[in-house]
């Protein structure tokens, strides 16, 4: 037993690796995992006491563990053997497709990510880009929501600044989880989204696998608790104008939906700026009918160059208001469809309608709407003009700018300027050629509120994926 005993060099490292290693997994690292798993745990419970929602179970879940349920429920076990039998291929291989699908559509929250890091930098880009207004907003009816519902916020599109904008707005309603498209699934960038609790989802897929795979996450999800974020027009306005509601996940709640189990209740959203960032790409790919767009790396380094400059020469002067209004809660138990129309389609256009009817009418919109009518028309004019829709606006209880006709007309027509698409001459103000397509992607924003023929929820855009 006292013996020496020689061997090679090489032999006795690879000893003293597979010691190592062995004593880290069975010692060190549940150590190191149960250490920062109490600290999550104390994390949560400090968290949980401020919010109106506290973070459920069922987000707070290992996201290995949500897999495993996921791909193991008996729905998705059924799509499987289907797949297999339709494809020609075993089981095990459609097992492992399916797997694939769990692994990029669950998250991993993590609540110090959320709470920590993202409501803090949310706060801060909102305040810093945007003077924050609150439109329609009852507070009263809010609070009164049944805590045991599934809250689902629905919310039209404007700019990807409203997934910032709805999270910072939200901080205290509870930790959001976001579907967010094809377009994130970028590293690191994919990584800090799941820590956010937002699920990948893929937009053009058809395969049933697929989206039995998906359906049954945000069933899973729906009846666990989890407050919702939804945008039902798919993807981003290209000419202002309310897009056509999209039936996917809207559909995938609705067919799950049991009352005796929780209750679902929607919440409308309506997003309005005085300037979107995308504008100008947007606009760009509606005129070209192409839905999939890609901005340019270059331009957008460009862009943020030029606005990093601008803070630190102190010419940065905020891209205006952004607004958000919320509509009347639409509980799901009772919700009746009053036509022949099927329940999700009914629900969807409902919310839609709730959208656009608190949709908030802002200075730069209503500028460019007054301008688009009657350009070149005089200041003075200009005011008028808004004076009245200003008034027309207040005494429908619509959100609109509370702000001095004059105040308003000033300051937007000094954004325009700045930005070339308007110039001021001896018979007043004209709209540049550049202006006339940036113009109306502004005034189509709020044109339902008006006799406009872009009211009509039937002449909508098509919008980017």
């Amino acid at each position: 037993m006292t013996q020496t005993v020689s061997m090679p060099l090489w032999a006795f490292i690879l000893i003293v690796l597979f010691a190592g290693v062995t004593f880290a997994s069975h010692f060190l690292f549940p150590s190191v995992r149960w250490f920062f798993r109490k600290r999550a745990e104390r994390v949560i419970a400090k968290v949980n006491k401020r919010l109106q929602r506290p973070i459920e179970p069922f987000k707070l879940a290992r996201r290995y563990d949500m897999i495993q349920r996921l791909i193991y429920d008996p729905e998705v076990t059924k799509a499987i053997v289907e797949h297999a039998r339709k494809e020609g291929i075993p089981e095990n291989v459609a097992f492992e497709k399916a797997r694939r699908y769990a692994r990029e559509i669950v998250p991993s929250f993590s609540a110090t990510a959320y709470f920590g890091v993202g409501i803090r930098l949310a706060r801060w880009l909102s305040k810093s880009l945007y003077r924050i207004k609150l439109g329609t907003f009852d507070r009263k009816r809010l609070e009164e929501i049944d805590p045991d519902a599934t809250v689902i916020f629905v919310i039209n599109h404007r700019s990807n600044m409203d997934y910032v904008l709805v999270t910072y707005l939200a901080a205290n309603a509870g930790a959001l989880s976001y579907a967010v498209g094809e377009w994130a699934r970028v590293w690191p960038l994919s990584a800090v989204i799941r820590a956010m609790g937002a699920y990948f989802i893929r937009r053009r897929s058809r395969g049933a696998l697929y989206r039995k795979v998906l359906a049954r996450y945000v069933q899973m999800a729906t009846r666990g608790g989890v407050s919702q974020a939804v945008f039902p027009e798919g993807g981003l306005s290209l000419n202002g104008l309310l897009a056509p509601p999209r039936m996917g996940l809207l559909n995938y709640i609705t067919e799950d939906f049991d009352p005796q189990v929780r209750e679902v209740i929607f919440v409308p959203v309506a997003l309005n700026y005085d300037r979107v960032l995308e504008d100008t790409i947007l606009i760009k790919a509606d005129q070209s009918g192409n839905r999939r767009f890609k901005p340019k790396m270059l331009s957008v380094l460009g862009r943020v160059g030029r606005h990093i400059m601008l803070r630190i020469t102190g010419r940065f002067r905020g891209f205006g208001t952004a607004s958000v209004s919320f509509g009347e809660p639409l509980e799901l138990s009772k919700y009746l469809s009053e036509d022949d129309r099927d329940l999700t389609e009914a629900i969807a256009a409902e919310l839609m309608q709730r959208i656009a009817n608190v949709t908030p009418v802002l200075g730069v919109p209503l500028v460019c709407r007054h301008l688009l009518s009657a350009a070149p028309i005089t200041a003075a004019d200009l005011e008028a003009a808004v004076e009245k829709s200003i008034a027309m606006l207040t005494e429908r209880q619509l959100p609109c700018p509370r702000r001095k006709a004059d105040e308003v007309v000033k300051d937007a027509l000094s954004r325009l300027k700045a930005r070339l698409l308007i110039v001021e001459e001896s018979d007043g103000v004209h709209i540049t050629e550049s202006g006339q397509h940036v113009l109306t992607f502004y005034a189509n924003s709020i044109a339902h509120h008006f006799d406009a023929p872009a009211a009509s929820l039937s002449e909508i855009s098509a919008v980017a994926e």
